[in-house]
């Protein structure tokens, strides 16, 4: 059995990463799937080599060997760590870390591998990370502002962020492939499909409208039309239904995992208007 426990990152991050985590997986191989989330992740296993995973607009499905760990990070959207390249050149990619840092990764392999543990191997690449942006600067303020609008609460059209930004459709597009990898109208589907997990992953109450209720009520919270719209959306994001996702709960997820340091921030701007902040 694989255990999976994830926790908020430390504060000099807080503002870049959604998530830190640490896997284990048991006597057996363990078949991951990684889903889209808006940004990339580094997967590290102690003693190998670390991974890039670029901004993901499908599934992705890797298997993890057993009796591995993994520390990881998941960066909010928009909000990579440095790379000397656009997000649009590793979308859907998987990438070993070294190809885009070059030999600061072998310092950082060997202060995870020598870590008394794992949960020391992770403030390691936390207090790497932390180093690489001060020194790269800042991310693009106006692509930081549009991930917050287009987030799945209160649904606005593509060519109102763009306007609310002062950029033309396509600047906004232009910048968000390269700071995110992709365009607006990908990253707000995406958005609301974590929108989506967010509120079963939490067992939110769910309002909905009138008739609705389970899942039904929680696709229309998070913007979908209906269950079928969540459904089809699920499938093109996943490969699989929310059913086979959630763990067969209707309306929550069953995975067992704790998700609360991925999906309390994410739901910290539920109720508010989109162009106020």
């Amino acid at each position: 059995m694989t255990a999976y426990v994830e926790r908020p990152p430390v504060p000099g991050l807080a503002g870049v990463v959604r998530t830190v985590w640490i896997q284990r997986t048991g006597d057996a191989p363990y078949v991951q799937r990684h889903l889209p989330t808006g940004g990339v992740e580094i997967h590290f296993p102690v003693g190998g080599r670390p991974q890039l995973l670029g901004p993901l607009t499908g599934p992705r499905i890797e298997v993890l060997p057993a009796h591995t760990t993994v520390v990881g990070v998941r960066f909010r959207p928009g909000a990579a760590p440095p790379l000397p390249t656009g997000l649009d050149e590793l979308a859907d990619q998987q990438v070993g870390l070294g190809e885009v840092w070059g030999r600061t990764v072998e310092q950082l392999v060997e202060a995870v591998a020598l870590a008394a543990t794992p949960e020391l191997g992770l403030a390691a690449l936390q207090a790497h990370l932390v180093r690489e942006f001060r020194l790269a600067g800042g991310s693009d303020p106006l692509v930081g502002e549009a991930v917050r609008v287009l987030m799945p609460w209160d649904p606005v059209g593509v060519d109102a962020v763009a306007a609310h930004l002062a950029l033309s459709a396509s600047q906004l597009r232009r910048r968000c492939l390269h700071a995110v990898g992709m365009s607006p109208k990908v990253l707000q589907r995406t958005l609301r499909f974590q929108g989506f997990l967010a509120l079963a992953q939490s067992g939110a109450i769910a309002t909905g409208r009138r008739g609705a209720d389970g899942m039904a009520s929680l696709a229309v919270d998070a913007g979908y039309a209906d269950q079928a719209h969540l459904s089809r959306e699920c499938l093109r994001l996943t490969g699989v239904t929310p059913r086979q996702l959630l763990g067969g709960d209707l309306d929550r997820c069953a995975c067992g995992h704790d998700h609360s340091a991925s999906y309390t921030p994410f739901l910290a701007g539920r109720g508010r208007s989109p162009f106020r902040g």
